[in-house]
């Protein structure tokens, strides 16, 4: 495969990593920046990509590994992470539409990172749980538990059964354990 031809294949996973980067990072600048890092990772590393593998799922794991390590780093420098979500608002034109989005984005951004990142690549990139289970480096199972308990959490929330702060916060009752 030439490197236009692997260069055309990552151009058209940009959308997908762009989307995946905003919701993990809350903030348009250092999603870019990662999903940047990711595209050009992906193409110094060309040659570990096996031909006829889902190059979405290796992409999306190279993303994801940046964004933990930068977050490592982040935390070890001590700086503090945003915590109020940053993304640019989807323009709905049914007014009452556009409200439910907005508190559905809020109620995701409420979500523990764990659980908000497996929703987000099964629910809104369509990920079967496999894939998913490589992306984050943890067992199918612990994907299964963190989609239950946050579809749980999420629709307690929706409901206006939760009020609670975001990413710190664990379902009422439940053991303090990250899954």
């Amino acid at each position: 495969m030439s490197d236009s031809d692997f260069a055309r294949l990552l151009e058209a996973q940009i959308p997908r990593l762009r989307r995946y980067a905003r919701v993990l990072t809350r903030d348009a600048t250092r999603a870019d920046d990662l999903v940047q890092n990711c595209l050009v990772c992906g193409l110094a590393k060309q040659h570990l990509w096996q031909r006829g593998t889902d190059l979405r799922a290796w992409l999306f794991t190279i993303l994801h590994n940046q964004y933990v390590n930068d977050t490592l780093c982040t935390l070890r420098e001590g700086a503090r992470i945003a915590s109020e979500p940053a993304l640019s608002p989807i323009v709905v034109p049914d007014a009452l539409a556009s409200l439910q989005l907005r508190d559905l984005e809020r109620a995701i951004a409420i979500l523990p990172e764990e659980q908000r990142q497996a929703l987000l690549l099964v629910g809104l990139e369509g990920m079967r749980y496999e894939e998913v289970a490589k992306i984050l480096d943890t067992p199918v199972g612990t994907v299964r538990s963190r989609l239950s308990r946050g579809r749980r959490m999420l629709r307690k929330i929706m409901e206006g059964g939760l009020g609670m702060t975001p990413h710190d916060q664990r379902e009422p009752g439940s053991a303090r354990r990250a899954a």
